[in-house]
């Protein structure tokens, strides 16, 4: 294994509470069941031992359905795969995120979902507060907000919104910035693709972008 790789999977490196709410593009609150140790998902709700088994086997998971239909198909009651979500969650990419997607943010609810979609495109986080502050206070804007991400300029974004991405340390930040400029998603799947699984380098470009 390449240090390259083991930077990607270093889990214990993910930095979540140092990033400034207001720059990060991959909002910070949940857990994010794609990366978290086998630990921290025995900690989840409803999380029987061979259900992390089987959770570990299975991701990365695609996004929320993905993550719900598996959840389901655990035996998990819609109440306990709400329970689940309040803890953890894949994040909704605030401009392609379907209704269904959005719905399965507990609490979020149709109007929410048409609030989510109807000021697409998202630009910046601070415009989500400003837009969504309309409707629900800032405590409620702040609970939503941590189920989101916007996609992150490949090229431009620094080494702090990087690592805003779960799963992406300091050292893979370094590494994604010295490879640029990027200009394809094939040269991203090449790069990444020699040290981890193309699975892997799957769940990591959606949280990405080259304008």
């Amino acid at each position: 294994m390449t240090c390259f790789s083991s930077a990607l999977i270093a889990f214990a490196a993910i930095t979540f509470s140092t990033i400034p709410a207001l720059h990060a593009q991959v909002a910070t609150g949940l857990v994010d069941p794609n990366v978290a140790t086998e630990q921290e998902l025995a900690a989840l709700p409803h999380m029987t031992p061979a259900v992390v088994k089987n959770l570990l086997a299975a991701r990365p998971l695609a996004g929320p359905l993905a993550l719900d239909q598996f959840l389901a198909g655990q035996s998990l009651t819609p109440e306990q795969r709400g329970a689940f979500y309040r803890r953890a969650f894949v994040h909704l990419n605030l401009n392609t995120a379907t209704g269904p997607e959005i719905l399965l943010v507990p609490g979020a609810g149709k109007r929410m979902a048409h609030e989510f979609e109807e000021y697409r495109p998202w630009k910046t986080f601070a415009q989500f507060d400003k837009e969504i502050g309309k409707y629900v206070n800032k405590q409620e804007v702040a609970r939503l907000k941590q189920y989101t991400f916007l996609p992150l300029n490949l090229n431009t974004a620094t080494e702090a919104q990087l690592m805003t991405i779960p799963g992406v340390s300091k050292q893979t930040a370094q590494k994604l910035a010295e490879h640029r400029p990027w200009k394809s998603q094939a040269q991203f799947q090449q790069a990444f693709g020699k040290d981890v699984e193309q699975k892997e380098v799957t769940r990591l470009w959606r949280y990405v972008v080259i304008p």
